[in-house]
């Protein structure tokens, strides 16, 4: 989850002022003064200047349009240029994530530093400690590094008594677990679509909020105000994101113009009983082990960078997949609508052919927002009672594996591990069990996010609450 942030505000105040735009009918007319509104002259704002605030406004604007920022073609363009397109387009890219170059602070690429809390103490302890003869003295006595000769060890930091010298890293880069994010050569840093799993890290890690996810809230706005049948498929994490009784959560999706709204917990049961079906099956023809399916992130992973576990992974599908298939089968006209906990979600709808957009739970809140809904004055929906309590527990670590668990004609021969949050480390790991054949456990849950969907980039609650209000309707 994004902590709550300027970053954040400054995100979720474009999105709500853009959907208030679209339901008043007033995109083209208006689009182009938001930049203005958000910051008027005089303003207070955190850039160089104030122009410079709103041309980010600008760009992270066309990102929400579901525009990558380097499909601009000319600075002069405006914002209303951008709306008039998007009213043609028909289609997307692959590319889920773009930087806002405008944005981006080009850091210092990372380092060691020496920090003014050095004391030119007469040991020098740093010095010895470094190895590559990096570590030197100023003319003060001080500790200094020559970046020529740092390969980043870490031991002068280690040694140091007084703390004096820190790692400062480029949070986007040190946040990525796969480095798909680095600069270019003016220092910008740019995606690498070739590498990247859409795990939202890199952005909820920027501090200056230049990482922006392409978004589809508009096209999904269109689609309702021009009378289409359009069905929510809302992920199970939901039910613990607003601070209000789940069952009114969904009454105001339905009142946002959503034809119906479908748990995709169904589709999460369904897959429990294959993902237990197939791990039966493995156990008994003498496999070592089976990993789940379910995260986008995870199968981004596979795909990319980690081809040697394929043969490990169940062949199930995501909640969401078998939830859209049942759907298309019943409504092949209907616009399907995922909303989301993150952006891994994206990258996933845009290979599925049943699902057609994803709505985050962040662009859900702006709409809800923009249409003045009072969702504690609503009816409440029922919930469908022929989903079994357990989909639902997908939201949260360790819920698949309680799944299959609660599935499997013997519990007791699940022997599972969980991998709560996909990083270096984890991955590096994964690829040992991949290369070794052998894993400490029969069955590993792989979750791209620490505590599950609860806390996925895109969600607009403390991950732990959240868990605490879904518990209750897992049972």
């Amino acid at each position: 989850m994004a902590k709550i942030n300027n970053v954040v505000e400054i995100r979720r105040n474009i999105l709500y002022r853009l959907a208030k735009l679209i339901l008043n009918d007033e995109l083209e007319e208006k689009i182009d003064r938001l930049p203005l509104e958000m910051y008027p002259k005089n303003a207070q704002h955190t850039r160089c200047c104030i122009h410079k605030a709103r041309a980010v406004v600008k760009y992270k604007t066309m990102a929400v349009m579901g525009f990558n920022v380097d499909d601009e073609k000319d600075e002069l363009d405006p914002l209303s240029y951008y709306a008039h397109l998007f009213k043609q387009r028909e289609e997307s890219t692959e590319v889920m994530l773009t930087v806002v170059d405008e944005a981006c602070s080009s850091c210092v690429k990372s380092s060691y530093i020496v920090t003014n809390l050095c004391r030119s103490c007469i040991a020098h302890p740093c010095t010895y400690a470094c190895k590559k003869g990096a570590m030197t003295k100023n003319e003060g006595q001080q500790a200094f590094i020559d970046t020529s000769k740092c390969v980043n060890c870490g031991l002068c930091m280690e040694a140091c008594p007084y703390h004096a010298i820190i790692f400062q890293p480029v949070p986007c880069e040190e946040a990525c677990p796969v480095g798909a994010i680095a600069k270019r050569a003016d220092g910008i840093e740019i995606i690498d679509p070739q590498k990247c799993i859409y795990c939202g890290k890199c952005m909820v890690a920027c501090p200056f909020g230049a990482i922006f996810e392409k978004s589809f809230m508009v096209d999904i706005i269109r689609k309702i105000r021009k009378g289409k049948q359009v069905i929510a498929m809302v992920a199970p994490s939901l039910g613990g994101q607003f601070p209000y009784e789940y069952k009114k959560v969904l009454t105001a999706i339905k009142t946002l113009g959503f034809s119906d709204v479908v748990e995709v917990a169904k589709g999460a049961n369904m897959t429990t009983e294959n993902e237990t079906k197939e791990f039966e099956h493995r156990m008994k023809r003498g496999d070592s082990f089976m990993t789940t399916s379910c995260c986008a992130s995870w199968r981004e992973l596979i795909k990319k960078h980690l081809p040697e576990i394929e043969p490990y992974v169940s062949d199930a599908l995501t909640p969401m997949g078998y939830t859209a298939k049942w759907l298309r089968e019943n409504n092949p006209e209907a616009v399907l609508v995922f909303v989301s906990p993150c952006v891994g979600k994206r990258s996933e709808c845009h290979k599925n052919p049943d699902v057609d957009f994803v709505l985050s739970y962040e662009e859900l809140e702006a709409m809800i927002k923009a249409a003045d809904i009072d969702i504690d004055s609503l009816e409440p929906t029922e919930l469908d009672n022929t989903i079994l309590g357990h989909g639902r527990g997908f939201a949260m670590v360790s819920g698949v594996t309680a799944s299959v668990k609660k599935t499997a004609k013997d519990p007791s021969m699940v022997h599972d591990i969980v991998i709560d949050g996909l990083t270096k480390q984890t991955i590096r790991q994964l690829k040992q069990y991949a290369v070794s054949g052998e894993a400490p456990a029969n069955f590993i849950e792989v979750m791209a996010c620490n505590g599950g969907c609860v806390n996925g980039c895109d969600t607009i609650n403390a991950p732990k609450v959240a868990a605490r209000q879904i518990l209750p309707t897992t049972k």
